[in-house]
């Protein structure tokens, strides 16, 4: 069995964006030669997440209004955990939209349903961040 391993780093320029990033998997599969198996692909900070949905625009601005109203940002107080930073409602949001993704690999190709993308989601933006890109198999 073969493993593959290579990091995605963004640096966003908004504090949240949903970034379409299945063209640099599918790089990353391609690099790796494997024809059969499991990718991995997970956000590396507690205040980012991986999924997979559709690329529709509305979709996202859906998601955005969706996710401020489970967790809205302001007012800052309202949250315990904000002190030394104020970002206590993007780990609520990375919680929602969950860490990482699973996606079968058959015949060399990331074996979707239809319209299924990989994003990453950044909840705490304008700073450096990385996504985890695991490909095992054969």
């Amino acid at each position: 069995m073969k493993s593959y391993k290579k990091e995605l780093w963004f640096n966003t320029t908004k504090r949240r964006e949903f970034i379409n990033i299945t063209p640099q998997v599918r790089e990353c599969l391609q690099e790796s030669g494997i024809q059969e198996g499991l990718l991995l692909c997970n956000a590396m900070h507690i205040t980012a997440s991986v999924f997979i949905n559709d690329d529709e625009s509305g979709l996202h601005a859906d998601y955005e209004k969706w996710l401020e109203r489970l967790a809205p940002e302001k007012p800052h107080s309202q949250y315990q955990h904000n002190g030394f930073e104020d970002n206590a409602d993007a780990h609520m949001k990375r919680q929602v939209m969950g860490r990482e993704v699973v996606v079968a690999i058959t015949d060399g190709q990331l074996d979707f349903g239809p319209w299924e993308q990989i994003f990453y989601g950044e909840f705490d933006g304008k700073r450096r961040k990385r996504v985890l890109v695991k490909i095992i198999g054969e």
